[in-house]
């Protein structure tokens, strides 16, 4: 068994397809295939059940490639930790980022990072809560941006910062108006937009109502968060949004943000990894620089 066919198997099981796996890596399909069959062989059981339109994995397949990407991912690590040791400060960097918080605090801390560490390549990885905790349980990221709570007990997280969360209103709303303390639970007849399952911020969002005692009139969901936004300014119904959103200069493409009555209610951001994960020095630099940035930009 060699290191390559690991790496063949994991392509395959992600592509469920022999020719788009060939293609990523970058060798002929026969030899793909070749390969398979004689790793096959070897271990004496199949891995894969290959049908005329879909290549499944069997039960024996799944597990393997399970600790073939356990595997892998030990040997990069301890690729980063022997560079660690030698001083070295090139290198490459995996964060996740939910898009929510991506596009306002990224810009912020990545040019920072470069001049830093200009020879460290940061690679950025954006995607759903769900999605981004998986990829960092299984070492696909090195670090994520998340929001608790977290789902996954194999991550462990240091917290980044404390955010208000305020509600985005309609321009033509009473509320705007009357210029009235806002309390959640009068918010029990409005309509809701939110953010698409899958998302933290949206388990926010429900659990705010719930806490008030009624489940919120959901009228649209949106994958983005400036989609919800410009559903708010069009009229269409209200949202809870983190206060970082607020920054945006006022225009009738967006909604008017007015905080909440105390107690306020916030989200915890925290820098997330994989429990026993060893750490870069990269990593702690990355992490150490974000707290640094996002603390100055956020406070207050």
């Amino acid at each position: 068994m060699e290191f390559r066919q690991l790496q063949y198997v994991i392509q395959i099981a992600k592509e469920k397809n022999f020719s788009r796996a060939a293609e990523k890596l970058h060798i002929a399909q026969p030899s793909l295939s070749q390969q398979l069959s004689k790793l096959e062989k070897e271990i004496g059981v199949l891995l894969f059940r290959r049908t005329t339109n879909s290549v499944e994995l069997t039960h024996a397949g799944a597990v393997f490639v399970a600790k073939a990407q356990s595997i892998l991912d030990n040997i990069e690590q301890l690729k980063q930790e022997l560079d660690d040791l030698a001083h070295m400060r090139k290198g490459k960097l995996v964060v996740g980022s939910l898009p929510i918080t991506g596009s306002h605090v990224l810009p912020l801390v990545l040019p920072v990072f470069g001049k830093l560490y200009p020879e460290i390549d940061v690679v950025l990885v954006e995607d759903s809560s769900s999605r981004l905790e998986q990829l960092t349980a299984s070492g696909q990221t090195d670090l994520s941006l998340l929001s608790l709570p977290l789902d996954d007990p194999s991550l462990e997280w240091v917290p980044l910062i404390e955010e208000e969360i305020w509600l985005a209103l309609p321009h033509e709303h009473p509320l705007v108006r009357i210029q009235e303390p806002i309390h959640i639970a009068d918010l029990a007849s409005e309509p809701f937009i939110v953010l698409k399952k899958g998302q933290g911020f949206r388990q926010i969002a429900l659990k705010l109502c719930n806490d008030a005692g009624f489940e919120p009139r959901i009228v649209f969901e949106s994958s983005n968060i400036e989609t919800v936004q410009s559903l708010v300014a069009a009229g269409m119904g209200i949202a809870f949004v983190p206060k970082m959103m607020t920054r945006a200069k006022t225009s009738e493409f967006l909604p008017v943000y007015l905080p909440i009555t105390a107690p306020s209610p916030s989200r915890t951001l925290v820098i997330a990894s994989r429990k026993g994960r060893y750490l870069s020095k990269a990593a702690e630099a990355f992490i150490e620089t974000m707290k640094t940035t996002v603390e100055n930009q956020f406070k207050g």
